[in-house]
C-alpha cells in the first residue's frame, strides 16, 4: 500500500485548454490493461523536456531529444507501457521512429512533431504492430478530461495512478496546471523508470519552456530516490499551450513568471513525492533535510548518501533507531574536509546527536516513537555554512526484493 497516497479523483483534475488525451488497451505486454496513451497538442504550444542522465538511454529518449532539437513544433506524444525499448540498439531506434511515423500519418503531421515515450521491461523488442493497431482506439478516446485515464495508462509497478491539478490567477486570468507521473522503482533521477508530464495553458515566451522544465525538475523529480538506480527512460515534459488570456510571460523572474513557477513547482513536487510514497514495497515516506552546508550541492550530496544507504533504509523499515547508520552515511558522503564535531542530527522533534556525538538527553524510546511513524523527517545540520537542501525517499522492505525478483514473470 502506498504511504498516505490515494488514487486521484478524476473530477478534481482540470482539463488544460489545448490538450486532449486518449488511452487504449494495446496488449503491449499484457492483455486487458491500459498501456497506450496519446496526447494531442494544439498548434502553437511550447514544449520542453529533460531526460535521464543514464548514458545507456532508451531509444525513445534519443528520439525525443532529436525531435525537440528540430524545433518544428511538437503536436503529439505517444506513450507505451510494458516495454521500455531500452538496450535494443539500432533496431530499437527504428521501431521508435516507426511508431512516430504511424501516429503522424493519422494526424497529418511530420514524424518529428511526435515525442515517443516507453516504460517497462528492458532489452525486449518494441511490439510496433500492437502499438500501431492500438492507435485508432487511443485517438478515438481523446478528450480534454482524460488526465486521470492517462495517469492509469502510464503505470507499470505503480499501485495507484498519480495526477494533480491546480489553478492560479496571473494578471487577473485563471491559469490551469495539470500533471501526471509514474514510477515506483528504479528511481534516482538525475532526471527515474520515471515518466512525468505537465500541461498548462499559460502564455509564455517559447524560449522559457526549456529553462522552466529544468527548474521544475530540479525542484521536484531531481530530489527523490527510491533505490538509487537511474533509469534508462526517465523523461519529464512540460507543455504550455498559450491559451490563457494573460499577457505573455517573458521572464521567469517577473511577478507573473514567479507566480507560474511556484504553482507549477507545487504540482511537480506532489507528483515527485507521490512516486516515493508509492515506492516498491515502501511503508514509510522520509524527508531528509540537510542544513548548514557551504552550498546546496554538498547538502544534496549528504542527503543522497543517507537516502541511498541500505542500512539506513532497512532500519527505517524495521522502526529500529539504529541512528549511527545515518551519521556513518554523512561521513562517507564524500566531503573531504567535513568536521564531524560540527554535526547535529534530529529525527523529527528528537535531538539525537550534538556536535557529532550522542545527545546526553536522547532516549532510545524517543527515537523509536518517531521511527514507527509512516512519515519521518531527518534533519542533519552540518555546521559549515548557510546552505540547505531536501531529498525525499522511502524505506527498503522485503517486498521491494520480491517485486523486482518477480518483475518479468
Amino acid at each position: 500500500m502506498p504511504v498516505n497516497l490515494s488514487a486521484p479523483d478524476p473530477a478534481a483534475l482540470h482539463a488544460v485548454p489545448g490538450i486532449r488525451i486518449g488511452v487504449a488497451e494495446a496488449g503491449v505486454r499484457k492483455a486487458n490493461r491500459k498501456d497506450l496513451t496519446v496526447v494531442l497538442i494544439d498548434e502553437g504550444a511550447a514544449v520542453g523536456g529533460v531526460f535521464t542522465q543514464n548514458r545507456f538511454c532508451a531509444a525513445p529518449v534519443q528520439v525525443c531529444r532529436e525531435h525537440l532539437a528540430r524545433d518544428v513544433g511538437v503536436r503529439a506524444m505517444l506513450i507505451n507501457t510494458g516495454n521500455a525499448n531500452a538496450g535494443t540498439g539500432e533496431d530499437g531506434l527504428a521501431r521508435t521512429r516507426a511508431t512516430c511515423i504511424a501516429l503522424a500519418r493519422h494526424l497529418n503531421l511530420a514524424p518529428e512533431q511526435i515525442l515517443p515515450f516507453s516504460t517497462g521491461v528492458i532489452m525486449e523488442p518494441l511490439p510496433i504492430d500492437r502499438i500501431e493497431a492500438g492507435l485508432p482506439a487511443a485517438l478515438a478516446d481523446a478528450s480534454p478530461n482524460h488526465w486521470g485515464r492517462a495517469a492509469e495508462g502510464i503505470m507499470t509497478t505503480d499501485t495507484v495512478p498519480k495526477a494533480f491539478s491546480r489553478q492560479v490567477q496571473i494578471d487577473g486570468a485563471t491559469v490551469t496546471i495539470s500533471g501526471i507521473s509514474k514510477g515506483a522503482g528504479m528511481i534516482r533521477p538525475n532526471m527515474a523508470t520515471m515518466l512525468g508530464f505537465m500541461g498548462t495553458d499559460a502564455k509564455i515566451d517559447p524560449s522559457l519552456i526549456q529553462p522552466l522544465a529544468k527548474a521544475l525538475a530540479d525542484a521536484s523529480f531531481n530530489r527523490v530516490t527510491i533505490d538509487g538506480d537511474t533509469s534508462t527512460n526517465d523523461s519529464f515534459v512540460v507543455i504550455a499551450t498559450q491559451k490563457a488570456s494573460h499577457a505573455t510571460i517573458t521572464s521567469l523572474e517577473s511577478a507573473a513568471g514567479q507566480a507560474l513557477l511556484r504553482a507549477m513547482q507545487d504540482v511537480a513536487r506532489q507528483l515527485a513525492q507521490a512516486i516515493v510514497r508509492d515506492g516498491e514495497g515502501a511503508t514509510k515516506f522520509i524527508t531528509i533535510r540537510v542544513e548548514g552546508g557551504r552550498d546546496e550541492a554538498e547538502c544534496r550530496q549528504v542527503a543522497y548518501a543517507v537516502a541511498h544507504s541500505p542500512l539506513v533504509k532497512t532500519a527505517f523499515y524495521a522502526s529500529d533507531p539504529n541512528l549511527g547508520r545515518i551519521l556513518a552515511a554523512v561521513g562517507y558522503a564524500g566531503i573531504a574536509d567535513l568536521d564531524q564535531t560540527g554535526i547535529d542530527l534530529f529525527l523529527d522533534d528528537v535531538h539525537v546527536a550534538v556536535k557529532g556525538g550522542r545527545n546526553p538527553s536522547y532516549r532510545e524510546e524517543d527515537g523509536q516513537r518517531v521511527m514507527k511513524q509512516s512519515e519521518i523527517t531527518v534533519r542533519i545540520v552540518l555546521g559549515r555554512g548557510a546552505a540547505a537542501d531536501t531529498v525525499w525517499t522511502c524505506d527498503l522492505s522485503h517486498d521491494y526484493v520480491s517485486i523486482n525478483a518477480d518483475y518479468r514473470s
